[in-house]
């Protein structure tokens, strides 16, 4: 018993103290008080929405709410309590703020505090550190009033809205037919301009590319607007010698029509002529052609043939080509005689050389009623060799031969061949 009793009265006392110390403790955290609040007095022309317990923000965070609004004559006291850890700049502002039309209004201070001056506990804003939004009432009144004013009583009556007002009126009257049609083409134009809606785009971007293609082409463009602007310096410079030039050319003009009204006669005379030797140019272009290649290489052959010391012509003449002697004399004869005339043995002999695909000169296919070498034509058939060798010329043509009513080309070898 004497060793329990020493144990159990230390445990008593153990339990005692520490259910003191937990009373202590428990008793400072109760009353301990917290931060305090700082106070804030905002006077406004007008605090609509806004009533104790509405919030009070700095940058949208809530800091402290409204505890008093009470009217003092023309402007609402407005008191709030915002958290004592809060600072807020010397030259805070109060701004009612109303997030819709419906929802309640909070007090917004701005601008927050980024150091300087700090505004103290209890301050005082003025109504002229203050702003409420317009009200809705206030709109429609500012609206009505402006109306009033530009009305016939109000401050315009003798101004330029009602002179214009009247004018208006007097040009309109009458013309309300004349408008419906301006009003009804205007809307046909329109309507037409919607349908071609993608011409006008296409328009567009066609312009765009052509815009954008001369864009490419600056330095062809500028470098071609040089060249014009250094023609137009140089007309510019020689504009004396121009105008004596276009003077002169008016006087030749005069003195041409003159001459050619004095000489008329003459002149359609001349332009016959030349007309005529122009068309035998025409006809005669292959042989004039042919005479321009050969006449140079027979002149370089005959220069070559001369022989200075002897004085003579070293060459052998080959005067009838690949031709037979008698082909020859038929062709002449056929140049200078009408198809008639001519003997049959030179149209048997055609048909001969024909027949055999011997050289056959240009009198006697013609004879045959052949076309010229190297052109298109009909190849007649061959002429009954009997026909040929019968006696005498038959009025009949032979098959394949031209008529009696044909003609020759009578001219030397067919360089001046006259028409047909």
């Amino acid at each position: 018993m004497r060793r329990t009793e020493p144990v159990g009265r230390w445990r008593r006392w153990l339990a005692a103290g520490v259910t003191v110390v937990v009373a202590a403790v428990g008793a400072v955290v109760v009353l301990r008080p917290g931060t305090p609040q700082h106070r804030l007095v905002a006077h406004f022309a007008r605090a609509v929405g806004v009533h104790p317990g509405s919030d009070v923000r700095v940058l949208g965070v809530r800091i402290g709410e409204v505890v008093a609004v009470v009217p003092a004559g023309r402007t609402v006291r407005v008191e709030l309590r915002y958290d004592g850890d809060q600072e807020l700049p010397a030259d805070v502002r109060a701004v009612i703020v109303p997030p819709s039309l419906v929802s309640d209004r909070y007090v917004q201070l701005t601008p927050a505090y980024a150091g300087g001056a700090r505004l103290p506990d209890g301050a005082e804003l003025p109504v002229e550190r203050t702003a409420a939004p317009m009200e809705i009432d206030d709109i429609f009144r500012a609206l009505d009033e402006f109306n009033r004013a530009l009305g016939p009583t109000g401050a315009n009556a003798d101004g330029a809205l009602s002179e214009l007002l009247a004018a208006g009126r007097a040009n309109l009257s009458g013309n309300g037919a004349a408008l419906h049609e301006t009003l009804d083409g205007l809307s046909d134009a329109l309507e037409t301009l919607a349908d071609g809606r993608q011409d006008l785009f296409g328009t567009v971007a066609n312009l765009q590319r052509f815009a954008t293609a001369l864009a490419r082409s600056d330095q062809q463009v500028r470098a071609f607007n040089q060249q014009l602007a250094d023609v137009a310096g140089q007309l510019t410079a020689e504009r004396d010698d121009l105008a004596a030039a276009l003077r002169n050319l008016a006087t030749a003009l005069d003195e041409v029509t003159r001459f050619v009204r004095d000489n008329r006669t003459i002149l359609a005379a001349n332009v016959e002529a030349l007309a005529d030797v122009t068309n035998v140019l025409v006809r005669q272009q292959r042989a004039i052609i042919t005479i321009l290649d050969v006449a140079p290489l027979a002149l370089s052959n005959l220069n070559l043939a001369y022989n200075a010391r002897s004085g003579t012509l070293d060459t052998r003449d080959n005067l009838l080509g690949p031709y037979d002697p008698a082909a020859y004399i038929c062709a002449a004869l056929v140049d200078v005689l009408p198809v008639r005339e001519v003997p049959e043995r030179c149209f048997a002999l055609a048909q001969t050389l024909r027949l055999e695909k011997l050289p056959l000169p240009e009198e006697l296919r013609a004879l045959l009623n052949l076309p010229p070498r190297g052109e298109p034509g009909r190849t007649p058939a061959a002429p009954d060799a009997t026909a040929a060798g019968s006696s005498g010329a038959s009025e009949t043509p032979l098959p394949g031969l031209p008529g009696p009513e044909a003609s020759l080309d009578r001219t030397l070898g067919g360089i001046l061949r006259g028409p047909r």
